[in-house]
């Protein structure tokens, strides 16, 4: 018998009603996501949609010369390739797996057309948007006004929301990769951070000892993303 209660640990799929789930969770298949995996590169055509359920999935913009910065995270409160249900055939940004995990793959064809017929879905994936483009508009707001360690603060709080336990296993070299800073201006930063009793750091993993102390060393930035997901996720789960 196959389990249909997996689905229901992604936020937006839990948010379905039971019909929608009828329709939609036979088309959803588990997959692996590791570390590192690229599931769009840039101007890749979309043919898959994703689902986290305990991964997490970063969106960067990759410049010419080879240099990213992330723009947003996507955990399990929402989807990778929510593009094509706004039209658009392909991305022009990479979506790489931050946070090894699973996530449910559905084909992006299945998606639109239930966009396209059936009010629920459409009202639950734009309330998802919004939250996206909330998120990257505080990030690029914290990249230009606040320092390095509000942003790496910022960085690891919204990472937090996204798994079950406080531990990521990142090494300041992909960290930097993702805000788009130099290595050594991590380093410091996470060296701030362990000396103020926050976080602990030791080979590649990021324990976090003291979330409300990294709550209020970091910008306003996660507060506004956070305050808009809660009120979205509200409204969503009231359809």
């Amino acid at each position: 018998m196959r389990d249909i209660t997996g689905p229901l640990q992604n936020r937006l799929l839990a948010a379905l009603s039971e019909d929608a789930c009828k329709r939609i969770f036979p088309k959803l298949k588990l997959i692996e996501m590791s570390l590192g995996d690229v599931i769009y590169e840039s101007d890749q055509s979309i043919e898959y949609v994703y689902f986290p359920v305990d991964c997490i999935v970063s969106l960067l913009h990759v410049t010419e010369r080879g240099s990213c910065a992330e723009i947003s995270v996507i955990g399990k409160e929402g989807m990778a390739g929510a593009a094509v249900i706004m039209g658009a055939k392909s991305t022009p940004n990479r979506f790489i797996v931050q946070s090894q995990g699973r996530a449910y793959r559905m084909p992006a064809a299945d998606l639109k057309k239930e966009f396209n017929q059936h009010s629920e879905i459409r009202i639950i994936t734009l309330r998802f948007i919004q939250a996206l483009i909330t998120q990257m508009s505080q990030t690029a707001v914290c990249n230009r006004h606040h320092s390095i360690d509000q942003q790496l603060c910022r960085w690891l709080l919204l990472s937090l929301d996204r798994l079950d336990n406080k531990q990521l296993n990142m090494t300041q070299e992909l960290i930097a990769n993702m805000l788009g800073v130099r290595r050594e201006g991590v380093t410091e930063a996470a060296g701030k951070l362990q000396k103020m009793g926050a976080i602990e750091y030791r080979r590649g993993q990021i324990t976090v000892i003291d979330r409300p102390k990294l709550e209020s060393l970091s910008s306003e930035c996660y507060v506004v993303v956070k305050r808009e997901n809660l009120r979205l996720e509200s409204e969503t789960l009231g359809v």
